[in-house]
């Protein structure tokens, strides 16, 4: 199990923390997060009938990507706190997105405390890629705050401006 924590791009941000684990065994992927701090400048959206949605990013949203090593194509997966999520196949950076649609559903389970916010997948690999190749992994998030414009949540921020898409900020190996 490998323990992460994101760091905010620039400032002001909220006063909280996102941190989380990733596991994987075989073709079974487990990623965790948890939101903790004052959630009182996070704006959460309420629980709602889990659908596929375009856009989660314009709002809080748990993202992780996946990608093989040297190769252009990669996946993103948003999570909405609210339930909602998407998935998608990138042929090259910013190039080529489309819905993956061999996933028809991503079940994850959201905690949500006074001081913490939690979501939970376990993902089958075996939906996006038939072998166990070795995996780089993005792993972020955007937080909506009353107060604050969108704030931008990564492992890293290689370049000048916050870019989930960057393979630089793809730092974890599994």
């Amino acid at each position: 199990m490998t323990a992460f924590s994101l760091q905010p791009f620039g400032t002001p941000h909220p006063d909280i923390t996102i941190t989380g684990t990733l596991e994987r065994e075989g073709n079974q992927l487990a990623i965790s997060y948890t939101v903790s701090g004052n959630l009182n400048q996070v704006i959460v959206p309420p629980p709602s009938s889990p659908t596929r949605q375009f856009d989660l990013w314009e709002a809080t949203c748990l993202e992780f990507f996946l990608g093989q090593p040297h190769q252009p194509n990669y996946w993103e997966f948003n999570l909405s706190p609210a339930g909602d999520w998407n998935a998608f196949h990138l042929e090259a950076y910013r190039q080529g997105l489309q819905e993956v649609e061999a996933i028809k559903a991503l079940p994850f389970q959201v905690h949500h405390q006074q001081t913490a916010l939690t979501l939970s997948l376990t993902f089958d690999l075996n939906q996006i890629m038939a072998t166990s190749p070795a995996l780089d992994v993005g792993i972020c998030a955007v937080i909506q705050s009353p107060d604050l414009p969108l704030t931008y949540w990564a492992l890293c921020h290689p370049g000048s401006e916050a870019d989930f898409h960057q393979r630089d900020s793809f730092i974890l190996v599994l």
